[in-house]
């Protein structure tokens, strides 16, 4: 996470962002897989709180959708968020992605932190 910015990010918001990070264009994550990939499967609304106030470029907020396939706030611009889901190949109706099943991410792996060599005798 380039920037001071990312610095200052508590643990759970750092894993937020590395979780939100792993979605893929044309895919979407809930609020509540995001939470529980970062450790926290009961913080959805955290994690819609700090996709509210985030601001680091790049991260692809809009693939972060609401439970059931709303999708969801993104501050005043819900037109802009669907026009982005729209432009990587869904369809959203009345403020609901169709086919929502198909389009979320099976299982945002949790941020790992990366694994050290055990040493063998010998």
């Amino acid at each position: 996470m380039p920037g001071q910015a990312a610095r200052k990010l508590s643990g759970f918001a750092r894993r937020v962002v590395l979780a939100v990070r792993q979605i893929p264009p044309g895919r979407v994550a809930t609020y509540g897989d995001i939470a529980a990939a970062a450790g926290k499967p009961r913080a959805a609304r955290a994690v819609g709180n700090l996709m509210r106030s985030l601001k680091i470029p790049g991260l692809p907020y809009h693939r972060v959708v609401a439970a059931g396939g709303n999708i969801g706030g993104y501050g005043a611009y819900p037109q802009l968020k669907t026009g982005l889901l729209a432009a990587e190949g869904l369809t959203i109706v009345r403020g609901r992605i169709r086919q929502f099943d198909r389009h979320r991410l099976s299982a945002v792996k949790p941020p790992g932190r990366p694994r050290q060599r055990r040493r063998t005798a010998g």
